[in-house]
């Protein structure tokens, strides 16, 4: 699993397991519900680490819970 498709896979994790929707859950988190729609359908390569912050902020996690997962240990698209 390559880190775009980890990052879109963790983020429906959370969105799936939290009361709130994914807008809900940018807004909470002071981040534009676009910038990560537009992430999640390929308008954009990858959201920065600020932004995955404020998701975090959102969801109500921080940045560790959030990377937490053995799919973020895959190298295999570093060195494309």
């Amino acid at each position: 699993m390559n880190l775009r498709e980890a990052l879109k896979t963790r983020i429906n994790e959370i969105s799936d397991n939290n009361p709130d929707s994914l807008t809900k859950i940018c807004l909470n988190g002071n981040l534009t519900p676009s910038t990560m729609f537009d992430f999640m359908n390929d308008k954009t390569k990858s959201p920065t680490v600020f932004t995955i912050k404020k998701f975090c902020a959102g969801a109500g996690i921080t940045l560790s819970e959030f990377y937490d997962r053995i799919y973020f240990n895959d190298n295999s698209d570093v060195y494309n």
